[in-house]
């Protein structure tokens, strides 16, 4: 077997790899689709988490087939598609514990069946179900912005995890959605998902782009745009003090893109619009709703995922990931 494991900045490889056995209370998992997350990318590049330097196995957005299964757990048994929920293993799988998605049996430590084990829809795929965990942050993205049908919200930033949640604001009844991105091709992806306009941040103000659209105003005495909710997924460090410039009153910010650096914005404009600024990430609740999710959107998330490459050529597939003509790259193993 092999596992994708980071070594140091820039430096990941497809090692050789013996998995361990399976205890009592654990479970494998024949992995069948993993999808390639821009927090992998992230992690290659600062060299391995928690601290680089650190030897990290890959891999967090996997649905598989179940091999093997402890003595102890019960729910789950040897042939059931399942999708892993890496955020509730003891290892935390992918993101700095020994285990990583990007193998060909991946041990799942401390199993439980619908905590961290999950059972895949009749009539899924694999490659669908590894959706699961990115639009799972993007849900979580889209609830921490409590918005609903009629409100107006911009994404900014079109790759997996800004295109997730034009998907779960437009299945919601938010159809006034505008979403930013500076490639070409993940505009189209969004207008497809059903956002209203997808726009270049190059091609002007927010104010002179998002007026005809959301509208204008005034908020004490200067014009604003009369967006209700928006959404970073995008991490670029001007934005925040590009929407408090033109904010509504009482509007909601939503972080959700990782910001390496700290940034400045104007809190005494802020101050006078009372915009809220919160953050999200992971998705301590979602899980379980986008797998009830996934039979009736089924196609509209297989249309997010761009690129499907054998695991053998998986170091090839971070570079596709990379690129800003990418969506979702997904890696899909033998009898995917």
């Amino acid at each position: 077997m092999e596992l994708l494991t980071i070594h140091g900045v820039g430096d990941v490889r497809l090692d050789d790899y013996s998995r361990p056995a399976c205890g009592p209370d654990d479970v494998v998992v024949k992995m069948k689709a993993v999808g390639i997350c821009g927090s992998d990318l992230s992690y290659i590049k600062v060299g391995g988490i928690p601290t680089p330097g650190t030897k990290t196995a890959l891999g967090h957005e996997g649905a598989g087939e179940v091999l093997e299964v402890g003595g102890n757990v019960g729910g789950i048994a040897v042939g059931d598609a399942v999708i892993i929920n890496p955020m509730m293993t003891p290892s935390n799988i992918g993101s700095g514990g020994p285990e990583g998605c990007f193998t060909q049996e991946l041990l799942v430590r401390a199993a439980e069946a619908g905590t961290n084990i999950l059972p895949i829809p009749e009539g899924i795929g694999y490659d669908v179900a590894a959706m699961c965990e990115p639009l799972a942050v993007a849900m979580h993205g889209v609830n921490r912005a409590n918005v609903k049908a009629g409100d107006k919200v911009v994404v900014f930033g079109c790759g997996p995890i800004g295109l997730g949640m034009i998907l779960w604001l437009v299945d919601r009844g938010v159809t006034d959605v505008v979403a930013f991105d500076l490639a070409p091709e993940r505009r189209e992806r969004a207008l497809a998902l059903g956002a209203r306009a997808a726009l270049d941040p190059l091609a002007g103000s927010l104010y002179d782009q998002l007026g005809p659209l959301h509208g204008t105003g005034e908020c004490y005495f200067r014009p604003c745009v009369n967006t209700d909710a928006w959404i970073d997924a995008a991490g670029a460090p001007n934005l925040l003090a590009d929407v408090i410039n033109v904010t509504r009153f009482q509007s909601r910010y939503v972080v959700t893109a990782a910001y390496m650096k700290p940034i400045e914005f104007p809190v005494g404009r802020m101050l006078t619009s009372e915009m809220t600024l919160t953050t999200a990430v992971g998705y301590p609740t979602e899980m379980p709703d986008v797998i009830a999710a996934m039979p009736r959107l089924k196609d509209k998330i297989a249309s997010i995922i761009s690129h499907r490459l054998p695991f053998g050529q998986v170091l090839d597939g971070l570079k596709v990931a990379a690129t800003p003509q990418s969506a979702k790259v997904m890696i899909e193993f033998e009898g995917a």
